[in-house]
């Protein structure tokens, strides 16, 4: 039976007695790994031996990430971002078809997202342009609406102490929520990808496109730089993803955790532009989040992605450390 079929009307999202079997299992103690001897038989894959630890396979494993997946992207509210990230690309072109209709250029006064001037020459700059409009806000609010409520909303409706009683471990169940939410990071930059390639094949032409350095360059090249484009975008996302776990695990609340994430990313975007904290900002998660664009120079200029792909990972290290430390240590009763 698959937890969907299993799920009872109070609660539609989670179900205890999918993944534990029925009853009441014991308030987990600090330190638990959600192997104790608990009269819950283990699932299938896992094996025991008299004197011994229950350990979960990779198979079990692989299932409860499969799991996780399927209740995140099942839920109204993942459904939601994705379709508010979906047409945010959507009424730029809209926009800016509106706007060209009668010959003149879109963002010719320099106002607007970056390359929107050039998407009426070629519609794979929606793509671009799509991603620039979201990455500064839509895309981290979506990332920190799931990471925060990840561990903080399972606590809220007293399901984590029946995760923790499967075998799955505290650290292993930190890291299947670590990995869906990264997930999402991929599947919600991708969305904003294909919905603005698919609308600026609709509405402009296609074809061979000028990078930022003045070259012009095929449109299976561009269409690679896209992907690849896509790809940063949703790695510079990591760090914002990595905070919001660690937040959620500091609280009970889903909602305090969300809130608190997405308040966090409006703060330091905030610092992010005043020039009195100049010597700070580099340090800023969110600070080189637009170097994406130097992948449309030829040649790629590479030294602010790699500065914000290391910074991403500094603040995967640092967040997740803190957030494994918190969550294994955290008196589970409720």
């Amino acid at each position: 039976m698959s937890r969907a079929e299993s799920l009872p009307k109070r609660d539609a999202e989670r179900a205890p007695e999918a993944r534990t079997g029925g009853g009441t299992p014991p308030a987990t103690k600090p330190g638990d790994d959600g192997a104790a001897a608990t009269g819950t038989p283990p699932p299938a894959g896992a094996t025991t031996r008299p004197g011994t630890t229950r350990r979960p396979r990779p198979l079990w494993t692989l299932g409860l990430f499969r799991d996780e997946l399927v209740t995140t992207f099942r839920r109204w509210r993942t459904i939601a971002l994705l379709g508010v990230l979906a047409a945010v690309p959507i009424l730029i072109g809209v926009a800016v078809r509106v706007e060209t209709g009668d010959g003149s250029t879109a963002g010719g006064g320099g106002e607007g997202p970056a390359f929107i001037a050039q998407i009426t020459n070629n519609g794979l700059f929606l793509v671009f342009t799509g991603l620039a409009a979201t990455l500064p806000f839509f895309l981290p609010m979506a990332i920190g609406v799931i990471a925060g409520d990840a561990i903080a909303g399972e606590a809220n409706a007293g399901t984590l102490r029946y995760l923790l009683v499967a075998p799955a471990g505290r650290a292993r169940l930190l890291l299947t929520k670590y990995a869906t939410t990264m997930t999402f990071c991929l599947v919600a930059t991708l969305v904003v990808a294909v919905s603005a390639f698919a609308v600026g094949a609709l509405l402009f032409p296609l074809g061979d496109l000028t990078t930022i350095s003045g070259t012009r360059i095929g449109f299976a090249e561009g269409l690679g730089r896209a992907l690849l484009i896509a790809l940063v975008v949703a790695a510079s996302l990591t760090g914002v993803a990595a905070l919001g776990l660690f937040v959620s695990t500091l609280t009970n609340s889903g909602i305090a955790a969300m809130a608190t994430t997405v308040g966090l990313l409006i703060t330091v975007q905030i610092l992010d532009q005043i020039p009195q904290l100049h010597a700070l900002q580099p340090y800023f998660f969110s600070h080189y989040w637009l170097s994406f664009a130097d992948l449309m120079r030829d040649p790629v200029y590479w030294d602010d992605l790699v500065r914000d792909l290391g910074l991403q990972s500094l603040y995967v290290a640092v967040f997740g450390s803190a957030a494994w430390a918190r969550f294994t240590t955290k008196d589970v009763t409720a």
